[in-house]
């Protein structure tokens, strides 16, 4: 099997900490733009992404271009996928045109896994299901540690819909390999219990106001309504329980960073006023979702 990225449960401490010491030097300094390393010329990345994205997808392409390596997108619709043929068949052929890796995003969680262990192509999950999104916890490390300068001892406040989030699964479970203290807060229909178990150092809360307080990060994530029958809260009854505002911010530690993976949703799960605000580090994310990315692929490439 082809060495990739596939989750960070299964990825040691050490290889985190490589990626994000790398990513540094990938970050945009002096209002420049992200490095151009030219260290994977002459390779080729498949990204193929059989379910929505924006800022993954565009992430992972400038990454590789910045790395002077080739890019060849895929999605669902414009896919053989679309007319039928099995996902096995569809990345075996563009195996055949010999790419040096594959990002995949798929609506099935063990989707990477299970084709990883079929094609000698190394793949990289850009997010799988309910299941993990890898670079994402990585990126949101990267912003943590640029302003805190540690993970551990944190006390970092997860809040939103746990149970369809792969960045929260994927965040937990990094944030216990550097001793941080994670709290899930949401809904009980969306926070099931299970979680407690996933991983060291996590605890549930169903009330926003215990779980912001001491925080030293705050990370709001959306309700994913399209993974939802029937929505636990009408939206105005959410926001009131559950979306984050200025006075949580007063219980939270005074240095405390406010987080959001995106898509954002103001007046639902964050108002305006935080998300604007000097404590918010959401823009970071993105631009820090570059320089990741480019330290994911060249380790990837370079194998």
């Amino acid at each position: 099997m082809a060495l990739g990225l596939l989750g960070i449960e299964e990825t040691d401490r050490s290889v985190i900490e490589q990626i994000l010491e790398r990513a540094v030097a990938f970050q945009p300094h002096d209002g420049r733009t992200f490095a151009k390393a030219n260290t994977c010329t002459g390779k080729l990345v498949v990204n193929a992404f059989f379910e929505n994205s924006t800022r993954t997808r565009s992430s992972f392409e400038i990454a590789a271009h910045r790395l002077g390596a080739d890019t060849l997108a895929i999605t669902a619709s414009g896919s053989s996928v679309s007319k039928g043929e099995s996902l096995v068949d569809t990345l075996n052929t563009l195996v055949a045109m010999r790419p040096s890796a594959i990002v995949m995003r798929h609506q099935a969680s063990g989707a990477p896994h299970f084709l990883s262990r079929h094609l000698s192509t190394p793949i990289v999950n850009a997010g799988d299901g309910t299941h993990e999104h890898p670079t994402q916890a990585l990126l949101d490390a990267r912003t943590i540690l640029d302003c805190c300068g540690r993970l551990e001892g944190l006390r970092v406040a997860i809040i939103g819909d746990i149970q369809h989030s792969r960045v929260a699964r994927s965040n937990v479970h990094l944030l216990s390999k550097f001793g941080a203290d994670t709290v899930l807060c949401g809904p009980p229909s969306l926070l099931p219990r299970e979680m407690a178990s996933i991983a060291s150092g996590v605890t549930l809360e169903y009330d926003i106001l215990r779980a912001v307080t001491g925080a030293h990060v705050v990370m709001m994530l959306r309700v994913q309504l399209e993974r939802i029958h029937e929505p636990a809260m009408q939206p105005g009854e959410y926001f009131r329980f559950y979306g984050l505002r200025q006075e949580h911010l007063s219980l939270a530690h005074p240095e405390v960073i406010v987080m959001h993976p995106g898509p954002m949703n103001r007046g639902r799960e964050i108002s305006s006023e935080v998300a604007d605000s000097q404590r918010a580090r959401i823009l970071n994310q993105v631009e820090n979702g570059v320089a990741v990315r480019m330290a994911v692929l060249e380790r990837v490439l370079s194998q």
